[in-house]
């Protein structure tokens, strides 16, 4: 048996376990994945939705430390980054 204690999200053997999903989230995996492909997609999903609970835990430390982000800095950022649009998809 490995000793999952220091694996990464992603890393070691893979290991079975049972999910309850509702029918119509699983009807959607699989039209996208096929029956063979969902547990691979839900593998990483799990490791996408880690990933942002860390994201949200880093921004809640800063966020104690420096107080929260200012919304129009964050506003100007985003523009920047999606080429002159805002939040809304007006351009900037």
């Amino acid at each position: 048996m490995v000793d999952d204690s220091d694996l990464a999200p992603g890393g070691g053997p893979s290991s079975g376990i049972s999910v309850t999903l509702s029918a119509g989230t699983l009807r959607a995996i699989r039209e996208r994945v096929g029956k063979r492909g969902v547990s691979a997609y839900l593998e990483r999903a799990a490791q996408r939705q880690i990933e942002r609970d860390n994201l949200d835990e880093l921004i809640a430390d800063f966020d104690k430390v420096h107080g929260p982000a200012n919304p129009q800095a964050v506003a100007a950022k985003r523009a920047k980054l999606t080429s002159g649009t805002d939040a809304n998809g007006a351009a900037a």
